[in-house]
């Protein structure tokens, strides 16, 4: 270890002042060791600081310091300094307790010659240290490694019962540090204790409570003849039941005795060893077995298991039926015989006089006579709570209670009666799916009531369903599975039956289904689409159009037909507009698009048909009333306007948007929406986009995909389409 010292002394010679002194501004390793002084007149020294302080064991051995200066005219000069620190020779120093307290060794009288203490020291420089022991000669000697023995074996009555030894360790430059180590020599006893009771049997009741004495064990020690013994007692054995005061010799109970337990039960004798020693750790020892005997006392009342019973019985039963026997269940585990016998008695609870007890000891439960659940006496009694005292017979007549349920199970003996013979419900044909059209009941006169359970066994069934109705199994109320039509079944006779889960009866339902207007009249067609000239005539029959109509529940003079929507300017009408079931589509008014009057060539027209037409208007408000509809398509072609005497054909193609089914054949055509155009239509093409055209005044005719421009000179002839 190195103190503070001069390292180097910096003389500095400049022309100006020194505007900044030699200043260390960096170190290689980083530490603040070292630090400059000034001497004044431009004379400065390197130092060490002392912080930390140079230890060449565990710091690094070279330090690289930058030194920097700089004088007033701003010149400057920077150089490194390096530092090597070099090592110097320390004393050893001790380490362990010795480092810090006097050693106090203990040696007990007899002990061998063995190594009593290690020296623990260590030189700073790691060199190899030498021992030695002062004063001499002392029956101890120190080893090279620095463990200290002792020559001889010590009596504590001839020998100096303490030593003080110095102990000096030294480097190979002569450096040493000296300790002192105290050893004191430990008497010892070398005789054994002995016991002076001589009774070895013990016998006590179970059950004591714990700190009961149960004997009083004393000894002796030779060594301590003529003055009090200082003797330790304690239990050898693995022993839950006693323990012993270790300074008095006391035995007493220590935890629960039962000798109704295992392993009592069977073994009631307790071996407990004792021991008595002159010294808790090392010392003289002897033992001594004592055997307790525990003996049985009545502490236990009869239990059974399980202490609840539950039994169950049919109605009716005759008297001295057998229930339970309790003796099967209940024991008494005392273990004396006088002591484990017990009998049955008070019999008690809500009508307990139905039942008995064969005899006092047995424990056999039987019946007095029958219980007849529908005797108004016995009404709302389905379980009878009784109570039974099992009870030792010796003292001090230990018992418990049993609890014991008894249900009466009740015997299915009458039918099921419904309270009609047959019932009848009127619905609406237009009633709801789900809606509940009626309710039959039926009783049993057995007690407690029986759940009774509805169910459909017969009768419900149309053409289309196979359940038209369903009843509620628990409280018969009858709804209806699916839409009823009073056009295909006016009347429904359904078998019900009443269910007790043993015994069953039946009743008859009658549903009378009420009519109601609910059909819509039905058209034929219902799409339409064709094209008429502009200057068609006024009460012209449009292409000979005409629509039928149908309504299962209607006559057919209760028909009105009128357009909805899209006839502009109402051109069009239908004749008759009511009364029949077939009208025809009639032009009611001229085109013209001349004055601008019409605008558009293109008619989509919706039709309604109602029901209503023989109602008044005041049966109208109140009655249903029923639409069908029909839609129709309608393009006017204009008159031509081109006067170019030769023909000429242009070929395009068109493209179908619309559909419509024909109404003579049955088969599906397409249609172009703006042209009018059609074709058959192919199972395997589907619709395409119509793109926006703009038409010319001169005539357009579309067949067979192909569009064709005719000059007004061709007018007059049949539209045909091309070869």
């Amino acid at each position: 270890m190195m103190e503070s010292m001069l390292l180097l002394l910096i003389l500095l010679e400049v022309v100006s002042g020194v505007a900044i002194p030699p200043t260390i501004v960096n170190s290689n390793p980083l530490t603040e060791a070292f630090d400059i002084e000034s001497k004044g007149d431009l004379e400065y020294r390197v130092v060490t600081t002392g912080n930390p302080v140079l230890d060449y064991e565990t710091m690094p051995k070279r330090f690289d310091l930058q030194i920097f200066v700089e004088d007033t005219t701003g010149r400057t000069d920077l150089n490194i300094l390096t530092v090597q620190v070099t090592d110097k020779n320390e004393r050893p120093v001790f380490r362990g307790n010795m480092a810090i307290q006097t050693v106090t060794i203990y040696v007990l009288e007899g002990t061998p010659p063995e190594c009593i203490y290690q020296v623990d020291a260590a030189d700073p420089e790691n060199a190899e240290l030498k021992y030695s022991l002062l004063p001499a000669p002392v029956p101890f000697m120190v080893l090279e490694s620095g463990a200290i023995f002792s020559t001889k074996e010590f009596d504590y009555e001839k020998d100096p019962h303490c030593y003080f030894l110095n102990v000096t360790v030294t480097d190979p430059e002569g450096l040493n540090s000296t300790k002192t180590v105290n050893i004191n020599i430990i008497n010892i006893n070398d005789e054994r204790p002995y016991f002076t009771t001589k009774q070895r049997i013990y016998r006590i009741p179970e059950e004591q409570s714990p700190g009961t004495v149960v004997a009083n064990i004393t000894a002796k020690d030779p060594d301590d003849e003529n003055s009090p013994s200082r003797l330790f007692y304690s239990i050898q054995s693995s022993d839950r039941y006693f323990s012993i005061n270790p300074s008095t010799g006391v035995l007493q109970v220590a935890g629960r005795i039962d000798r109704d337990a295992l392993p009592l039960r069977l073994h009631p004798n307790v071996s407990v060893i004792i021991q008595v020693e002159d010294s808790p750790s090392v010392g003289h020892a002897s033992e001594m077995e004592i055997t307790i005997i525990i003996d049985d006392i009545n502490d236990n009342s009869p239990e059974c298991n399980p202490s609840t019973f539950r039994k169950e019985a049919n109605e009716n039963m005759t008297a001295g039926t057998f229930l339970l026997d309790l003796r099967n269940y209940c024991k008494d585990i005392d273990v004396n015989p006088s002591n484990n016998q017990f009998n049955f008695v008070g019999l008690s609870g809500f009508g307990s006089n139905n039942f008995a007890l064969e005899s006092t000891g047995s424990g056999r439960l039987v019946m007095t006579g029958s219980i007849d659940l529908e005797n108004p006496a016995n009404l709302g009694v389905g379980v009878y709570s009784l109570t039974v005292r099992v009870q030792d017979s010796a003292y001090p007549n230990y018992s418990n209670i049993i609890y014991i349920y008894i249900r009466i199970k009740p015997v299915n003996e009458f039918f099921p009666v419904f309270s009609n013979l047959s019932y009848e419900f009127n619905v609406s044909e237009i009633a709801k799916v789900g809606s509940s059209i009626g309710r039959v009941n039926a009783r049993d006169k057995d007690w407690p009531p029986s759940v009774i359970t509805y169910s459909i066994v017969a009768g419900g069934s149309t053409r289309d369903y196979t359940n038209v109705f369903w009843i509620n199994p628990t409280k018969g109320d009858v709804k209806i599975l699916a839409r009823l039509d009073y056009e295909t079944t006016q009347k429904h006779i359904l078998t019900v039956q009443a269910s007790d889960q043993e015994k069953t009866a039946t009743a008859s339902v009658t549903v009378n289904v009420l009519e109601v207007n609910d059909e819509e009249p039905i058209c034929s067609p219902n799409f339409y689409s064709f094209q008429i000239p502009v200057s068609i005539a006024v009460g012209t029959n449009i292409n000979g159009f005409r629509i039928e109509c149908q309504d299962r529940d209607s006559d057919p003079r209760s028909f009105r037909y009128f357009i909805n929507e899209g006839n502009m300017n109402n051109h069009f009408t239908f004749s008759p507009s009511a009364g029949s079931n077939t009208s025809r589509l009639i032009l009611a008014s001229s085109f013209d698009y001349e004055s601008g009057l019409d605008k558009n060539w293109i008619y989509r027209l919706r039709v309604y048909i109602t029901d209503d037409n023989l109602l008044s208007a005041r049966d109208k408000t109140t009655h249903l009333i029923k639409t069908g509809m029909v839609t129709l398509s309608i393009r006017v072609i204009p008159n031509p306007t081109t006067v170019i005497a030769t023909t000429t054909m242009t070929k395009l193609n068109t493209v179908f948007d619309g559909e419509a089914r024909d109404p003579v054949t049955g088969k599906m055509y397409e249609f172009n929406t703006r042209s009018g155009a059609r074709r058959w239509k192919k199972s395997s093409e589907t619709l395409q986009p119509v793109p926006a055209v703009q038409f010319a005044s001169s005539f357009v005719s579309l067949l067979d995909t192909k569009l064709y421009i005719t000059s007004g000179s061709d007018l007059n002839k049949p539209l045909m389409p091309p070869k």
